[in-house]
């Protein structure tokens, strides 16, 4: 209810004591409101716009390439043996988070370790 706006008084204009208690706590109730802000002043301030998701952790899956065979054949198979893969190599590798496609990249050999150079981002439309 606005400032404006009144409630109407029972018959008589008088208005009980319990009435005038209630009235009482729920203005003392607004006002701790006021004052605390959103209303829950033991909350920690969040991070304004999209920078509230750059620190959450995604998991990115290098594709690099698929293929279809029996499980039959899948049983058979042993150590060392080779699964042929739909793509050439140097093709571009297929970028995921989760089941969208975000980037294509290239494969590179660091020392010891395999990495991932970035061809070109996919851009994303919002859904």
């Amino acid at each position: 209810m606005s400032e404006d706006e009144t409630e109407a008084a029972p018959e008589g204009g008088e208005t009980s004591d319990a009435d005038d208690a209630a009235t009482d706590e729920m203005e003392a109730a607004m006002a701790e409101i006021d004052a605390a802000g959103d209303g829950d002043a033991a909350e920690p301030p969040r991070p304004c716009g999209d920078q509230a998701v750059y620190d959450v952790p995604v998991e990115i899956s290098a594709i690099l390439g698929t293929t279809q065979i029996p499980i039959s054949q899948l049983l058979k198979m042993g150590r060392g043996a080779v699964l042929e893969l739909d793509r050439l190599v140097g093709d571009p590798i297929d970028l995921y988070i989760g089941k969208q496609m975000v980037d294509r990249g290239e494969v590179l050999i660091i020392e010891d370790k395999i990495g991932v150079t970035l061809v070109n981002t996919i851009k994303m439309l919002p859904s």
